[in-house]
């Protein structure tokens, strides 16, 4: 592969911060469903338990919910279709670099390579940046590569 097929850091970075936009709005929304939940049953709660106090001893399952659908997210479309809404919006898809359809077990490996990635001040994402594949640390952990993909256009003939 030459490496202008490779997808670059901002295309990346681009498409990244469209996934985190779409998983706020999914996290947004189920603080609010929590909230209105918590609020319905404040009726019920016990006596000189605040509804501050309510909110302080869900924060903890709210953020474990969240990181499980933030690891979802990114496995499944990783696994599945190789991209995310945000890498399919601008062209881009994951693959392994040895040319094996990615799995669920491939994406996840990417996914705990995300943490490391970010474990070192990010710096395994801006190394994207720096490589000569545009591979972050979680791309070579998983042995994935991420490309530009040219969208087919379809005629009638």
């Amino acid at each position: 592969m030459t490496q202008d097929k490779y997808g670059g850091f901002w295309r990346r970075a681009m498409a990244f911060l469209i996934d985190m936009i779409i998983l706020y709005f999914i996290s947004l929304v189920l603080f609010f469903i929590g909230f209105m939940a918590m609020h319905a049953g404040s009726v019920y709660r016990s006596p000189g338990v605040s509804l501050m106090e309510m909110m302080e001893g869900l924060a903890a399952p709210y953020y474990i919910v969240i990181i499980i659908i933030y690891m979802l997210y990114f496995i499944y479309f990783h696994g599945i279709a190789g991209q995310t809404p945000g890498k399919m919006i601008l062209g881009l898809k994951v693959v392994r670099t040895t040319g094996d359809k990615m799995t669920l077990g491939i994406a996840f490996l990417r996914w705990v390579g995300y943490i490391i990635s970010s474990l070192f001040l990010y710096l395994g994402f801006l190394w994207i940046a720096f490589d000569g594949k545009k591979q972050g640390w979680h791309d070579k952990i998983a042995d994935t590569v991420v490309v530009r993909v040219v969208k087919e256009e379809y005629s009638n003939t």
